[in-house]
């Protein structure tokens, strides 16, 4: 039995998504994807606009907001891409902050014992950079991106490799997007998933094993899931 389990918290380790899971990450993106666009003339996108498109990745996003725009090439894709890189690594933390409740859970879970990690689809060097940026990376003790180990959610890979890291117990997930729900449960851990998020479908509709409206119900969603947790 883990030690969070035998005083009552059943995860020893809670697993989460950045980009619309534990940080609004939505201006700088926008900001980095309208700066692409505006490169060749693209009319720019609003931050609501762009939130549906976050999730699977800098060229994912990028791809949509393109298709938004009047289409794209591979030969463009390849070109915006790299200035939507290279303007987002210069202006990571502009307007990005953690969702509001997101540090007092944080500092909840580490009260009870429970080791916690960050698995994004987020370029490691990115999700690193802007965690130092918040003061939060001491706080994690894996830090897994999506470039990290060649492969991103959906693949269950990155969600086992951050359970190995952060010791290897009873873990959880808590993500914004299918590629979330479809990730961690793929590991064998439940995923909660959070309303608040940049959601690209109805949140009901991504088949998670938990929601929540705000991170004020996150810890007892966690202690509700429990009978999941062995």
């Amino acid at each position: 039995m883990d030690a969070n389990s035998s005083r009552g918290f059943p995860f020893s380790i809670v697993g989460f998504d950045l980009d619309g899971t534990l940080l609004d990450t939505s201006g700088d993106l926008t900001a980095a994807v309208n700066h692409a666009l505006a490169s060749i003339g693209r009319p720019a996108l609003s931050v609501e606009a762009v939130k549906p498109m976050i999730g699977g990745g800098a060229r994912r996003m990028l791809e949509h907001g393109l298709a938004a725009t009047g289409g794209y090439d591979p030969e463009t894709l390849d070109i915006l891409h790299r200035r939507l890189l290279n303007h987002y690594e210069a202006n990571l933390a502009v307007h990005t902050a953690p969702f509001p409740g997101a540090i007092e859970v944080l500092d909840m879970l580490a009260a009870r014992g429970v080791t916690m990690g960050i698995m994004t689809n987020k370029l490691e060097r990115f999700a690193r950079a802007i965690l130092e940026a918040l003061g939060l990376t001491e706080r994690f003790a894996a830090i897994i991106g999506g470039d990290t180990l060649g492969v991103a959610k959906p693949s269950p890979v990155p969600i086992r490799a951050l359970v190995d890291q952060c010791g290897g117990r009873s873990a959880a997930f808590v993500g914004d997007s299918i590629f979330d729900v479809q990730a961690a449960q793929a590991a064998g851990l439940p995923v909660i998933a959070c309303r608040f998020g940049f959601l690209s479908q109805p949140v009901e509709t991504l088949g998670a094993d938990a929601i929540i409206d705000s991170y004020a119900t996150l810890i007892p969603t966690l202690e509700r899931l429990a009978p999941s947790a062995t």
